[in-house]
């Protein structure tokens, strides 16, 4: 085991040492070659994906794989990563860009083609190698990623060993690889995250995904229930940022509630509600893996629940935050949970309580036309990222209607026990050296910095 990841790793070295001192043009080359490379794969990838791991599905994987490289892409493109990057002349600072090394790269799978262009391409970028180590259930996607990517550095003239993966992924081979690089980005649950960060090296990872949407009584309530269903049925809630609670104003509750009904939502309520927890927690604590990214018949099936033709998600009403009730936690499924409001306090104290629970430090949304509503969410709600109408689980990550930078790797600051609250992208793959000129001196002037105390306290 250990003389596996010696070798990855010193392969991976010996090829990061080739490109260390490239030039921006050169890199550049490189990193157009190997998007287009993984842009024009995506079909195999996605097909591949989705019959390895039996998740989501094909169609949305495919479209997540092209939107999150060519989105990477835009992201990278005309980004000055090599040399001087910054100078302040005022302060006398200069700023210039170096390889952070060798990156280690645990992928989920959850999201096991698009996840592989979305690293690569920021470590390319920024003149890194990394090694990636899957999901067992996703071997061969990432494999696959990973061959079609090192064509096009051959084609280059790049080394091929900048990417590399572990062909036999397990728990110990992983935990090596995070001893052994220089850093770590954890994308995935939780054991793997904490692994991440007992591995003794640098670590970006993640935090748990348990979304809450407030859709107030000013919102466009048929666009919001119609961007609340993409969310929702996007590869079958793959996505850690899909919409998991729905908090709704109780003016418009019982109206909100059918236009989702008129959008594929399903109402499981009393006994069919009884069934979906118990086939959804069968110990009552866990959550069932063969639900997981699961079409909502197929889920229904396993519950014993009779679902109509034409309905793609399911819906239960809320009744306590914690563990007495599991459908207030994440559920990686297309189920929902609905929650009453009577205003806009209590709805954002419903967020605070829900992500405290499950979730704290991830995303939330708001579907509303008050500038000020979003203005005092952000401001109170323990998030690292809040989309304003729009589906959750295109915006979190980057989409090409926001200005959120593209990732599938979504910090939640040390709510979620994480080192930033940022989307994970190439400028956490840097470091930076800082060069400091003499200047003319900043004397503070004592009279500006304390006059406001001076006057109200006195000097004593």
């Amino acid at each position: 085991m250990e003389n596996l990841i010696e070798t990855l790793v010193a392969k991976a070295k010996k090829a990061q040492a080739v490109i260390a001192d490239w030039d921006q043009e050169r890199v550049d080359e490189m990193v157009a070659a190997v998007g287009w490379q993984a842009y024009i794969s995506a079909e195999e990838c996605a097909r591949l994906a989705f019959e390895e791991t039996q998740m989501g599905t094909y169609e949305d994987k495919l479209v997540k794989h092209q939107k999150k490289t060519l989105g990477t892409l835009r992201d990278l493109h005309g980004l000055k990563t090599t040399g001087l990057i910054e100078e302040d002349v005022e302060k006398g600072l200069l700023k210039y860009a170096k390889p952070v090394g060798v990156i280690g790269a645990l992928t989920p799978v959850t999201n096991a083609s698009a996840t592989l262009p979305a690293n690569a391409l920021a470590a390319l970028k920024t003149r890194n190698a990394i090694i990636f180590a899957p999901h067992p259930r996703a071997k061969k996607t990432c494999l696959l990623n990973v061959e079609k990517m090192r064509k096009a550095l051959a084609q280059v003239g790049a080394p091929l060993d900048l990417l590399q993966c572990i062909e036999e992924p397990t728990v110990e081979l992983s935990q090596a690889l995070m001893s052994a690089v220089d850093l770590v980005v954890a994308t995935g649950g939780g054991g793997m995250v904490k692994a991440a960060y007992s591995s003794g090296k640098p670590a970006y990872g993640v935090g748990a995904g348990n979304s809450v949407c407030i859709v107030d009584e000013t919102a466009d309530l048929d666009k919001a229930a119609y961007k609340i269903f993409q969310s929702k049925t996007f590869d079958l809630a793959t996505s850690c940022s899909t919409e998991n609670s729905v908090v709704i104003f109780e003016e418009i509750f019982d109206t909100f509630i059918q236009k989702l009904q008129d959008v594929g939502g399903y109402l499981c309520e009393g006994e069919e509600r009884d069934k979906l927890q118990k086939t959804m927690w069968p110990d009552g604590v866990h959550l069932n893996k063969d639900i997981v990214a699961q079409p909502a018949k197929k889920i229904t099936g396993l519950a014993g629940i009779d679902l109509p033709d034409g309905k793609s998600f399911l819906m239960v009403y809320g009744k306590a935050i914690g563990p007495e009730d599991p459908f207030s936690a994440e559920k990686l499924s297309v189920v929902m949970t609905l929650w009453k409001c009577r205003d806009f306090e209590e709805a954002i104290k419903y967020v605070q309580d829900i992500t405290a629970f499950n979730g704290t430090g991830h995303s939330c949304g708001l579907h509303t036309t008050s500038e000020e509503r979003i203005r005092l969410l952000g401001e109170k709600a323990p998030v690292s990222r809040i989309m304003i109408n729009q589906p959750q689980c295109y915006g979190n990550s980057g989409n090409y209607d926001n200005g959120m930078p593209f990732t599938l790797t979504l910090g939640c600051g040390t709510w979620g026990n994480n080192i930033t609250t940022e989307n994970i992208h190439w400028k956490h793959f840097l470091n930076i050296t800082w060069v400091s000129k003499p200047i003319p001196p900043v004397i503070p002037d004592e009279n500006v910095i304390f006059g406001a105390h001076w006057e109200k306290y006195g000097k004593e």
